[in-house]
């Protein structure tokens, strides 16, 4: 496979490069700053594909909709590098790793990084299950870097339900080829996306029935919706922090890309069922469940793993309602949540360093002993929860609306979720940020830059969203369907 060396092969080759060179660095201080250089220039190179044209190849492909996942994917992996320095410095010092697991973990971050470039770059629905399944082993390896027996357990755990979703996703894939063969015909042209979507009004709708189902199931586990969210909880709560921001702000989107573009075959099938009513009802009940299971949290990081849950099943929700309104809110409501989600991780990762603790009745009075990290933290779970003037509330009031509009009797269980969950959050912080202060075990060495970034952000798309960017969004929501 043959990379040319623009905007879309940098975002490939950069991460790729990186990765072998900062497995043979042991410095941590030159490894965490050329990790950080390497996710800069892969963000300059996203970024560049704004602003040119390529074809698409029999193996990569950008078009305007994996642009958002890739440039989105781009920016957050930058701003956790930023955050990964101080943080991954502070584990060095206290003993909780050492100069070899630092060398791996280095390396790591830029394979995920690389590998989920792959796959929102693929135009090969076989490279893209390939490049997936490469993103959940790396992350399978670096939940456990601690090599405590949680972490081995949370990670065999991830890997075990990991690999049953993947394996769910591989056969939709193989029945995907399969409808595809007696249009198409036999090799390459049967898995090429641009391909598919030309002739996939002649596929055979009941192939390709079953064959979303098992795609659902299988890309839905990496999504983490319920009931198939097991191993997210615990990869949250036993890996290093940086990887709990990467996988809510980053993995799970990219596994919900991988659901987007088969639902799009389907929705340009007209004998195949109607992919949104599926989804819609995955995403509801993941809503409700992780609402719910908020209030039983103990874990700071767990807790946080139950709120991923509950808005990508929003997320989910919205594309399965679909629409350009709904697809808009689905896309605007991705956007915020990776930028929320991860700056609530940047905070909550320098909590648990200064506390000593993830176990949250251990945790209090943030407000007090650290000012920035706790009101950083609160102004994260406000916006997370879905509270105005910021961009998570935007885009909820905008799925509400559609849903509204569209499905009224939907409505009341959507919003009762989105209730119950803001009724947890809310509980939770109060303890947190305003109780009883709690005695520190170390100072403080946190990296505030990312987390404010990406509030800020988040704050200025609930006054103002530009021009230009809904513009792009809506043309995306078109796509959608």
């Amino acid at each position: 496979m043959s990379i040319a060396i623009d905007g879309l092969g940098l975002i490939l080759i950069v991460p790729a490069a990186s990765a072998a060179a900062l497995a043979l660095i042991s410095d941590y201080r030159l490894s965490a700053r050329l990790n950080m250089l390497a996710s800069f220039v892969t963000l300059i190179s996203a970024l560049s594909l704004l602003f040119s044209k390529s074809e698409p190849g029999p193996y990569l492909n950008v078009d305007d909709l994996n642009i958002v996942f890739i440039v989105l994917t781009a920016l957050v992996g930058f701003t956790t590098s930023v955050f990964s320095a101080s943080y991954i410095g502070h584990e060095l010092e206290t003993g909780r790793l050492s100069p070899p697991h630092l060398r791996f973990y280095h390396a790591m971050y830029q394979a995920l990084l690389f590998s989920m470039n792959l796959a929102l770059a693929a135009n090969n629905i076989g490279v893209m299950w390939v490049a997936i399944e490469m993103a959940t082993l790396t992350t399978v390896l670096m939940v456990g870097l601690y090599r405590t027996r949680e972490a081995i357990e949370a990670a065999w755990k991830y890997f075990i339900l990991g690999s049953v979703g993947i394996a769910f996703a591989l056969f939709g894939t193989i029945l995907v080829y399969m409808a595809a063969r007696p249009v198409v015909g036999e090799g390459f042209d049967g898995m090429i996306w641009t391909v598919l979507i030309e002739r996939v009004s002649a596929f055979d709708p009941a192939l390709l029935d079953v064959a979303f189902v098992f795609l659902l199931l299988g890309y839905g586990t990496k999504v983490g919706l319920a009931p198939l969210h097991a191993w997210l909880p615990d990869a949250h709560a036993e890996g290093p922090t940086p990887i709990s921001a990467v996988l809510s702000g980053l993995l799970l989107n990219v596994a919900l890309y991988a659901v987007l573009r088969f639902k799009l075959l389907l929705a340009a099938n007209p004998g195949a069922l109607a992919p949104g009513p599926l989804m819609a009802t995955l995403g509801l009940s993941s809503l409700i469940f992780a609402g719910l299971m908020l209030y039983r949290r103990r874990d700071i990081k767990r807790m946080f793993a139950y709120s991923s849950i509950e808005h990508m099943g929003i997320i989910a929700f919205a594309f399965g309602m679909g629409g350009p309104l709904a697809n808009f809110a689905g896309l605007l409501h991705m956007t915020m949540h990776s930028l929320t989600k991860s700056a609530i991780f940047f905070a909550v990762g320098h909590i648990a360093q200064v506390k000593g603790t993830q176990r949250i009745a251990d945790v209090r009075g943030l407000t007090v002993t650290h000012p920035v990290l706790g009101w950083g933290l609160v102004m994260g779970v406000i916006a997370i929860a879905g509270l105005p003037p910021l961009g998570v509330f935007t885009s909820e009031f905008l799925v509400v609306s559609s849903t509204f509009a569209r499905q009224p009797w939907l409505a009341l269980p959507l919003v009762a979720g989105l209730l119950v969950a803001l009724g947890a959050l809310m509980l939770r912080l109060q303890g947190l940020v305003f109780g009883e202060p709690t005695p520190d075990v170390a100072p403080s060495q946190a990296s505030y830059a990312p987390m404010f970034a990406h509030l800020a952000l988040v704050f200025v798309a609930g006054i103002y969203l530009p021009p230009p960017l809904v513009a792009w969004f809506q043309h995306v929501a078109g796509l959608l369907g």
